[in-house]
């Protein structure tokens, strides 16, 4: 279903989905955080740190750094890829699956109070 909204619209959704993950959730993400996880949930696997990093446009330590905490957060984890040591690669973990589908189900609901 094409939901049509205006800008301001959707700044009200952005800033309602936003102000409700502060309130229930200790899970406060950066821009740059979210859009590293909803990379790795939303796009088929395997991600690394060197493809997020070419794929988003900022370097491995940024990356780096938005996988520390979204790793002590317990969203993603890495390992070694075992066919390339080089090769650092970003697994999806239960909690970090369970927030990105909390989140599209918080999206759906905002747009649809909008609509009212």
């Amino acid at each position: 279903m094409a939901t049509t909204m205006s800008a301001s619209q959707a700044l009200n959704l952005w800033h309602d989905v936003t102000h409700d993950l502060v309130l229930k959730d200790d899970t406060d993400l950066s821009a740059r955080q979210m859009t590293v996880l909803l990379t790795v949930y939303l796009e088929t696997p395997p991600h690394t740190v060197r493809g997020l990093a070419a794929k988003l446009g900022v370097t491995k330590p940024a990356i780096t750094r938005a996988l520390d905490t979204m790793g002590r957060m317990g969203l993603l984890t890495r390992r070694r890829d075992d066919q390339d040591k080089r090769n650092v690669v970003i697994l999806r973990t239960v909690k970090g699956a369970l927030y990105v589908h909390d989140l599209g189900h918080k999206i759906v609901e905002t747009t649809a109070a909008l609509a009212e």
